[in-house]
């Protein structure tokens, strides 16, 4: 969880800032050496994040990549950056050229916002020419985090990583063949299908019609598929909903605390630059005190953990996932003035 949030901070900031830099110097120190302190390395530290690492190639001397990694005086990761706004492209990457002459078995080729992992499944010494992990910074998903926490420097393991990456290379390969085919299917593939319904003789006209019928087929089985697990949700969620209904009695244990409601106070003030006071509804519980637009659970504000040995405010993104941030009293609420009006936009927008 830690991660995930230093990876969501990092990734705020590139938004932030990524138009006002302008050279591939500036890409380094504002997007990409935070990147690296997030994996837990020390880029202050010369025998652990070197700049500029010299990678001798045959008879040239002095060849130097960007960053290089280092764990117990081995390189083991080589790092090339570009510009923000330029794109990757692995064919050109001197990453190539100097993998074999190090010890590393991984190489990092980014711009700060986009970062692509290189291996040497296909063969030993020879970085592969694709990723086995590549990602947006500003668009990450939970099962990519887990993949870039293997990476952080508590977590670093060659063998598991190695194993690991060709499992998620060929995965990502057959993903992006299945949305080719989805968005059009080929012959080949149209055929399959085909040839094991189709008793008479697969024509040119034949062909195109199963075109269609095969690109239909596909677009109401995944759509069946997704409505079916909305469906699902909707009633665990209608059931648990009715199950809270079902205890009060539970709920009237539940002894708010002045301090709850100066904290909910605080955050009403904040709010109403948005929303009017009657929107903002408060909902003490059991394991937190919990702030809702228009009393609605699925419209969650931010939640209070007041209550406990240390005190959090909770605070929501627009997938609903909440991020605790320490507090030392109500009053530091205010700091996360931004987090709780952008809470608000998630609903209105």
């Amino acid at each position: 969880m830690e991660l995930q949030n230093q990876l969501k901070v990092l990734a705020e900031k590139v938004i932030k800032l990524k138009e006002k830099i302008d050279t591939e110097e500036s890409t380094k120190h504002a997007f990409v050496l935070p990147f690296i302190n997030v994996l837990g390395y020390d880029t202050f530290n010369p025998t652990e994040v070197v700049p500029e690492f010299t990678a001798d190639l045959g008879l040239k001397k002095g060849e130097k990549v960007d960053y290089a990694i280092f764990q117990n005086g081995v390189p083991i990761i080589i790092i090339e950056c570009k510009n923000w706004k330029e794109k990757l492209n692995a064919h050109n990457s001197q990453l190539f050229r100097y993998f074999h002459t190090t010890k590393t078995r991984f190489a990092l080729l980014t711009n700060g916002i986009e970062y692509q992992f290189f291996t040497d499944l296909e063969s030993t010494n020879k970085m592969d020419e694709k990723p086995f992990l590549e990602f947006d910074i500003t668009q990450l998903k939970e099962n990519v985090v887990n993949e870039i926490a293997k990476f952080h420097k508590t977590n670093f393991n060659v063998d598991e990583i190695v194993d690991n990456a060709s499992s998620l290379k060929y995965t990502k390969e057959i993903k992006k063949l299945i949305g080719e085919e989805l968005q059009a299917p080929s012959y080949d593939f149209v055929r399959l299908f085909a040839s094991r319904i189709y008793t008479g003789r697969l024509t040119e006209k034949v062909m195109g019609e199963f075109t269609d019928l095969v690109s239909k087929a596909f677009t109401q089985t995944i759509s069946e598929k997704v409505n079916d697990r909305l469906n699902s949700a909707l009633h665990k969620e209608a059931e648990k909903q009715q199950e809270e209904d079902k205890e009060p009695e539970k709920l009237s244990k539940v002894k708010t605390t002045e301090e709850e409601m100066d904290a909910y106070r605080i955050v009403v003030a904040i709010l109403r630059r948005k929303l009017s006071v009657d929107r903002i509804v408060h909902r003490d519980t059991q394991s937190y005190f919990g702030i809702l637009l228009d009393d609605n659970n699925r419209k969650p504000l931010c939640r209070l953990h007041l209550n406990g040995g240390n005190k959090y405010l909770g605070t929501f993104d627009q997938h609903k996932e909440e991020t605790r941030h320490p507090i030392e009293t109500v009053d530091d609420i205010y700091q996360f003035e931004d987090l709780l009006l952008k809470a608000v936009d998630y609903y209105e927008d």
